[in-house]
């Protein structure tokens, strides 16, 4: 199985102060997520847009995490509007030539 990029994109409606605060809250819980391998944290503080990039070991622990809690929360949340999801397969042979971060997908 080929190994899955999650984008999740969304505005946020509160202070900075607050919005890092709710970001600590859930970094662990999100790198304890089985089958992740990464997140990269994004932030665009003058379009007050945030969200993360993932890299998961493949499809179904990336499906796992968009129907968990985690996610849930974020469609929940009335400081989080304008959410967007999107999965990508990784093209590993290009990602190597081109140091992308990715390591051969563990077996599940």
């Amino acid at each position: 199985m080929s190994q899955q990029i999650v984008q999740i994109n969304f505005n946020f409606d509160i202070s900075l102060a607050e919005y890092a605060q709710m970001c600590e809250s859930v970094a662990q819980p999100i790198a304890d997520t089985k089958g992740l391998r990464w997140k990269v944290w994004l932030m665009n503080q003058a379009e007050r847009e945030a969200g993360g990039v993932y890299l998961f070991d493949n499809e179904a622990s990336a499906q796992a995490f968009l129907a968990g809690p985690i996610v849930a929360g974020v469609a929940e949340s009335p400081a989080l509007s304008n959410i967007s999801v999107k999965t990508f397969g990784v093209m590993q042979d290009m990602t190597r030539i081109t140091r992308g971060p990715i390591a051969e997908p563990v077996q599940v």
